[in-house]
């Protein structure tokens, strides 16, 4: 019986075997937060990712997932990103290439087949040509879409809009009318100086109706509450005096001939008949 696979295997003398294996196939080799990497030679990818999965002291048998990523700073703005799994050591590597918009990586489809889903799926997000897929089309956008949303030149509004037309009974393709987040703003208000008029603000210039209110200025609502403050500091808010307080003073609604009688009361003795 085979033992197990360890649950942890430390990155300790990969990077040292990888090199023994590869040779000058490898262009660098990193360990770098617990990941080891591997950079190589592109035009020998097919090579090294056999020497890879054969060599009886790495053994990584599986092609977990192939990722593109995009730096447009670069020549070579590509990097493709081969993620590999060790079953029998239970470690993990990366092994990545360069490339360009029309420059193409070797398919690695005859090593491990599930790779023409992953080639298509980079080739559709970022545009990297892979030679050697025999399948090598879209697979996550739509028929005639144009562009790979995944670069970092790529709109975020798009070039189209997708959408079902209820009308029409079908898919419908319609220039992108830009949405409130993409609008461009100036940050310059049309009342306040601009000598145009922004969209959605079309009727700002219009006149107002007859008998609706004329809109203030901003410095003429500041003279009216500095007018308000001051004629509010005049009154006084509280007092010590009597004769404004009314302090020791009978409630005028104590008095009797302050009460209004009542038809349905009989006057008590001593009051008016």
């Amino acid at each position: 019986m085979r033992a197990p696979a360890p649950k942890y295997t430390a990155n300790d003398g990969v990077i040292a075997t990888a090199q023994a294996a590869l040779g000058d196939m490898l262009v660098e080799a990193v360990d770098k937060v617990g990941e080891v990497s591997l950079t190589v030679d592109r035009d020998r990818l097919v090579e090294a990712m056999t020497a890879l999965r054969d060599d009886p002291m790495l053994q990584y048998q599986q092609l977990m997932e192939i990722a593109g990523v995009d730096y447009p700073e670069r020549e070579e703005r590509f990097d493709v990103c081969y993620h590999l799994l060790s079953v029998t050591k239970n470690h993990r590597i990366r092994v990545r290439v360069m490339t360009d918009e029309e420059k193409p990586v070797p398919s690695v489809t005859g090593i491990w087949p599930v790779a023409g889903w992953l080639e298509r799926e980079v080739y559709d997000m970022y545009g990297v040509l892979f030679s050697g897929n025999p399948d090598l089309r879209r697979i996550l956008t739509d028929y005639g879409f144009r562009g790979h949303p995944q670069r970092k030149d790529f709109p975020l509004t798009g070039y189209v809009e997708l959408r079902y037309s209820e009308e029409a009974k079908r898919v419908v393709y319609e220039p992108v009318e830009l949405a409130q987040d993409f609008r461009t703003f100036d940050f310059m208000s049309p009342w306040e100086g601009a000598k145009y008029v922004l969209p959605g603000d079309e009727k700002g210039g219009e006149p107002e109706a007859k008998g609706a209110p004329t809109p203030l200025k901003a410095d003429e609502i500041k003279k009216t509450d500095d007018a308000k403050a001051e004629a509010d500091t005049s009154k006084p808010k509280s007092t010590d005096s009597p004769k404004e307080s009314g302090a020791g003073q009978s409630h005028p609604g104590n008095q009797p001939e302050e009460k209004p009688g009542s038809p349905d009361v009989a006057p008590g003795k001593g009051q008016n008949q």
